[in-house]
């Protein structure tokens, strides 16, 4: 395709920026939305078609031919370097974020505790309340006014993403910081939220920024990282990103690279899988050393908690065929119970959405109502338990006195703790361990085990929606803990198996029956708890809650990746659509180009229309008959028309060969454009 024309006429008229900026800009415009849905029919967030693959046209042919053995071995090293730097940098945004909330949370519950030591009740809830609602209205605040993208997991966008669809400012500067500083303010406030999927999030924009080289937007870019000029190898670095959150989150290496297998990416290949390990590899080592300081003291109150939840179930199991009923029950409940959640939260979120859609006071307004509602819960909850006397053989003191352990004194007199506080007055991440740990089956009543249940379930559906980063993995691991241990209790002294092996189970049976994920779940949860002989009852448990979930609804991330309106392009086509052609599903008018095109047209379809691809065409008299020569991408013609690569006459060129069976080829006419 030749470009002619006056084109100083075209160049004078306006400033060459002022032609090329909107051709992007203008089309690609922020989201329009921060809620966690977009309703049908709403103007939902605009997105772009990715270059799925690298587009093998005859110049990026000669450009690999060009290319000697030091700039192969250059480009091939820098790979594996950028995802030593994405382990590097994202493992320590998780120390520092645990470090953040775990000081932060740690002493909000210390100075809150010690004030009830003294009976001053009334002035503990009010600093409990308002350092709580603190901190949820700076994290609103900045996700409202700084990042509107950032609110929520971000799992669904990166996974749509990695998918071929960019969103715009997902992979931001201002998305990053937001996410970090958000996420700890937001967990530290006591909302049932969790900090895996932001940091999902984290690491994909982390990749994506080491990618391109840096943000031109605020002039920080190093060309010596700006190597990679194609979707694809953008796009893996985005997925060993994304690998990297969930170690960085759980301390799971194994676990991260399989989470990006399994629930992620779209496309994978075995030299993706190496770097991806390589790349949870550096962080398992980045954490383990830095965990190292903090458990000499170094770190504050990090040194007894912390979302790197390690060691936390470590005893020896026994279990027999006997065992086997009661784990089926207990995966098959939790597999309703996580299809229930799942439509529970969509519906929530598009309540949230029909308000959120207001203005921005009143997205503000529901994290701070849903704030002050959540302390009032887990300050007044405890009150409804009954002081229980310290067991004489408790592994730690009783009762606790601080922040973290399994006997929270609470209001109870000496020598009594109130089971109830342990679990709820607490960061979610302590719950867990008190859930979890061994030889504890008696320090725990029924009844505040169902409270703490229903709290917990109804809570993080709540909880999720709110205008800040906000994650699913930890509020659905406490709820399925909690409901685990319920189910421990009622099977009691029938069962081989003590009340935290089920409470681990309980947690590996909600989060198959919300997430549906098996192979991924499984070694995470293996790697939490440290104990390989859990795998067979872990592996019965996943299969049977996926597969009576799938029986309902699907997955939590892709319910809200289609609320959403992110379209995703599933591996298998449905059956009807074998039978489409493009006629029924293009939308018209159709925009094209021919082999000769003048520069104001050109410029005028770029202005005029939000596509990324144009097809190219010829007709008599330049063609026997008309031909489809392939495609030319928005972002090459913008190239093309600020180098000013044009002529002045047709230049008629002869087609460029390509390999292959598909037609997406450069036109014949960019070669004379590139070649000038």
């Amino acid at each position: 395709m030749s470009v002619t024309g006056n084109s100083n006429a075209w160049l004078n008229a306006e400033d060459p920026e002022s032609i090329t900026a909107p051709l992007i800009s203008g089309q690609r415009s922020t989201p329009n939305s921060t809620s966690q849905v977009a309703l049908v029919g709403a103007n939902v967030c605009p997105i772009e078609s990715l270059d799925y693959e690298i587009l093998e046209n005859e110049f990026f042919k000669q450009d690999w031919r060009s290319r000697g053995k030091m700039q192969v071995f250059q480009y091939i090293f820098m790979k594996w370097f950028i995802c030593f730097l994405i382990g590097l940098i994202v493992g320590l945004i998780g120390f520092c974020n645990n470090l953040a909330v775990e000081n932060i949370a740690g002493i909000k519950f210390v100075i809150t505790s010690n004030m009830m030591l003294k009976s001053r009740f009334l002035l503990a809830f009010i600093v409990f309340f308002f350092s709580n609602l603190a901190l949820t209205l700076f994290a609103s605040m900045i996700t409202s006014f700084v990042a509107p993208v950032a609110a929520g997991s971000g799992i669904p966008e990166v996974k749509a993403y990695l998918n071929g669809v960019d969103a715009p400012g997902i992979f931001s500067i201002r998305t990053l910081f937001v996410k970090i500083v958000g996420s700890v303010s937001a967990v530290s406030s006591s909302l049932l939220i969790g900090k895996a999927g932001p940091m999902v999030h984290t690491g994909a924009c982390v990749a994506s920024l080491l990618g391109q080289g840096g943000s031109k937007k605020y002039g920080l870019t190093w060309k010596w990282l700006r190597y990679f000029k194609n979707d694809r190898d953008r796009r893996d670095l985005v997925t060993c990103g994304s690998a990297a959150g969930i170690a960085a989150s759980f301390r799971s290496p194994v676990g991260g690279v399989l989470f990006a297998f399994e629930e992620m990416a779209s496309w994978w290949r075995s030299a993706l899988l190496w770097r991806a390990f390589f790349t949870t590899a550096v962080i398992a080592i980045v954490l383990r050393a830095l965990i190292d300081v903090c458990l000499s003291g170094k770190c504050g109150l990090f040194g007894t908690g912390g979302l790197i939840m390690f060691d936390v179930y470590s005893a020896s199991v026994s279990y027999h065929i006997v065992d086997v009923p009661p784990v089926l029950l207990l995966g098959f409940v939790g597999g309703i119970l996580g299809s229930l959640y799942n439509s529970l939260l969509t519906k929530v979120l598009r309540i949230y959405n029909l308000i959120n859609e207001r203005g921005v006071i009143y997205k503000i307004l529901i994290a701070c109502t849903i704030s002050m509602f959540t302390s009032c819960l887990l300050f007044g909850l405890p009150w409804l338990a009954s002081c229980r006397p310290c067991p004489a053989d408790a592994a730690e003191a009783c009762p606790t006195i601080g922040r973290s352990g399994n006997f929270k004194k609470f209001q109870c007199p000496p020598g009594h703790y109130n089971d109830l506080a342990s679990l709820i007055f607490n960061t979610n991440d302590d719950a867990i361990r008190n859930l979890f740990s061994k030889n504890t089956d008696s320090e725990f009543h029924f009844s505040s085990i169902i409270i703490f249940f229903v709290t917990c379930f109804f809570l993080s559906i709540f909880s999720y929606g709110v205008v800040a980063p906000a994650g699913l993995f930890v509020p659905v691991i406490v709820t399925g803990a909690s409901y685990g241990r319920f189910v421990g209790m009622l099977v009691g002294s029938h069962s081989n198996l003590n009340h935290g092996l089920y409470a681990v189970l309980g947690a590996a049976s909600l989060l198959g029956g919300t997430m549906r994920m098996t192979v991924s779940l499984c070694v995470i949860i293996l790697e939490l708890t440290n104990n390989l002989l859990l795998l067979p009852l872990i592996m019965v448990v996943l299969l049977v809650s996926k597969t009576t979930a799938d029986a309902f609804n699907g997955n939590i991330y892709d319910l809200i990746m289609k609320a959403k309106g992110l379209p995703y392009l599933e591996a298998h086509a449905e059956p009807y659509m074998r039978q489409l052609t493009v006629a029924d599903v293009v939308t018209g008018p159709l925009q094209l180009f021919y082999g000769i095109e003048k520069v104001g047209n050109i410029v005028h379809v770029l202005r005029t229309t939000g596509h990324n691809g144009f097809p190219v065409i010829d007709e008599p008299p330049l063609s026997e008959s008309p031909v489809l020569f392939g495609i030319v991408l928005r972002a090459h013609l913008i190239e093309l028309l600020k180098k000013k690569a044009f002529v002045s006459t047709p230049v008629p060129r002869a087609p460029i060969p390509l390999s292959g069976s598909h037609q997406r080829i450069l036109p014949r006419g960019v070669q004379a454009m590139v070649t000038r």
